[in-house]
């Protein structure tokens, strides 16, 4: 069964979110090619922001009509799921109001597992992100072939749609806002190594800052990382202080290619987009959590009524 789709052509219907489940190139190509190339002929601006490996074809499949589209590395732009949805809305806004097409990968073999992890929550908040009404039709296209079956089941769980060689069709998995909660909800994993644990209260964050210090150079964190995590971690323990109870627990651990600190507390975070809109310049307050993102690798957090949970993940 297919349902009505936007075409040159046709009505706006609005927001739309799609899995694109591709097997081969050459299906990668077939759906993504007429997708962009209608909406050019509509007069829609359009975004394709995946890998370079699926960026090159799709540009060379569309010649002339390549230097229309907006193309944007998925690797640099998605580095940290987290800056996505900011690039998403500023592409609609940019349009002033017209329809506007996307494809957008931030899911591709080779990804690290927290990395897939937090791609799946980028995912789900992309229904939250924008009003219904906003026009934009987004393609995700996920390597059927290539990626774990489980990180498949999960992209029918975060779209509303699937796109597959026999046509689209509603995903009967879609969870919506409250499979939102449940990844909100989602303990991490466990730490794999040994743990340096730091407690702190209210005229102990220089002491903390130092902590940080110490451990981002012993582990060869590069001088510029070190004062990106040091600061990002101040701030979050700020944070702690103000919202979370008054105080608040660091942990630093290493895993394989990667150096891990995480900040609990007993606050909770109500606002699941927290972070992934960027505040107004002249905004003094509530700028932390989008500045922390701006400056790690990866932030994964979790809360609930029993508190709130950030790990910061800076890549070795």
């Amino acid at each position: 069964m297919s349902t009505g789709t936007r075409t040159a052509v046709g009505p706006v219907l609005g927001y739309r979110h799609e899995a694109f489940l591709w097997q081969g190139i050459d299906a990668f190509l077939a759906r993504t090619v007429p997708f962009v190339s209608e909406g050019l002929a509509a007069g829609e601006p359009v975004m394709v922001a995946v890998i370079q490996d699926h960026w090159a074809p799709l540009r060379d499949a569309l010649g002339a009509d390549a230097a229309r589209v907006r193309f944007v590395d998925m690797a640099e732009l998605g580095h940290n799921p987290a800056r996505i949805i900011p690039a998403w809305r500023d592409f609609v806004e940019s349009a002033g109001g017209r329809p506007v097409r996307g494809i957008g990968e931030p899911i591709w073999v080779g990804r690290r597992p927290a990395e897939i992890v937090e791609c799946q929550v980028h995912e789900a908040l992309l229904n939250l992100a924008l009003p219904p009404d906003a026009p934009l039709w987004l393609l995700c296209p996920y390597d059927a072939d290539g990626l774990d079956e489980h990180v498949i089941d999960e992209a029918m769980r975060s779209h509303p749609t699937l796109v597959r060689a026999g046509g689209t069709h509603p995903s009967t998995d879609y969870g919506g806002a409250q499979h939102v909660e449940h990844l909100a909800g989602r303990d991490l994993p466990a730490p794999t190594g040994p743990v340096q644990t730091v407690a702190f209260g209210r005229g102990e964050l220089a002491a903390l800052r130092r902590a940080v210090r110490a451990r981002a150079r012993g582990v060869g964190l590069a001088d510029g990382d070190v004062d990106d995590l040091t600061l990002a971690l101040n701030e979050l323990a700020a944070n702690s202080l103000d919202h979370g109870g008054g105080n608040g627990v660091l942990r630093m651990w290493t895993e394989p290619g990667t150096f891990v600190c995480e900040i609990a507390d007993t606050g909770r975070i109500t606002d699941p987009l927290i972070g992934r809109t960027c505040p107004p310049s002249d905004q003094l307050r509530g700028r932390g959590v989008w500045m922390v993102h701006q400056l790690c690798d990866l932030v994964q957090i979790r809360s609930t009524s029993s508190g709130t949970v950030v790990r910061v993940h800076s890549w070795l």
